[in-house]
């Protein structure tokens, strides 16, 4: 389970896809970033665009800012501070896309590779469940608040229908409290 936890704390979502970054995945196979992107571009007709793309520069940077703010940012931390060279950072990071983590397997063939490929893969799954869930419980609120606008009206119907009857009780109140005028039967 702390696998899956590492794991899911380095998954991004950028460009509306879930991603995993380069560093985070040599990381996770234990090998160098560089390697890892020497194996892909060895093999880059595997890794079309929507398996794998180069972050932007504003990307990078918006991504560096928000895991500088969460409290589990080191990975990207560590990333950023070992991807400077002399004039800023070198290479903008890769990210890959779940079909892109899928085709590394085929291409990374040691046993940690395959067995964390495994688990990565199995996080998507699960990242993808509670996603799933939170759809759900979004639509089952959606519900609860039409029926509580429902009910909203149909209290302010009944409020209004006894403001009626208490202010025509009050009318005949008045009405039969009245000072009478003219002439009174003294039988």
């Amino acid at each position: 389970m702390q696998i899956i936890q590492s794991i899911q704390n380095r998954i991004y979502e950028i460009r509306g896809e879930r991603v995993m970054l380069d560093k985070d995945l040599a990381d996770l196979y234990e090998t160098e970033t560089k390697r890892l992107k020497e194996a892909v571009n060895r093999n880059i007709k595997r890794f079309p665009s929507d398996f794998m793309f180069q972050l932007t520069k504003e990307e990078f940077e918006g991504l560096r800012f928000q895991t500088e703010t969460s409290k589990n940012g080191d990975s990207l931390r560590t990333q950023i501070a070992t991807s400077k060279g002399r004039g800023g950072s070198r290479y903008l990071p890769y990210a890959f896309t779940e079909q892109g983590v899928a085709m590394l397997s085929g291409i990374l063939n040691s046993d940690k590779a395959i067995n964390m490929n495994i688990a990565i893969m199995r996080t998507f799954v699960e990242v993808r469940k509670v996603l799933l869930k939170q759809s759900d419980l979004k639509v089952q609120l959606k519900e609860i608040r039409d029926r509580l606008g429902e009910h909203d009206a149909q209290l302010n119907q009944i409020y209004d229908a006894m403001e009626n009857l208490l202010d025509e009780k009050a009318a005949e109140r008045k009405w039969n409290d009245r000072e009478r005028v003219g002439f009174k039967n003294s039988s």
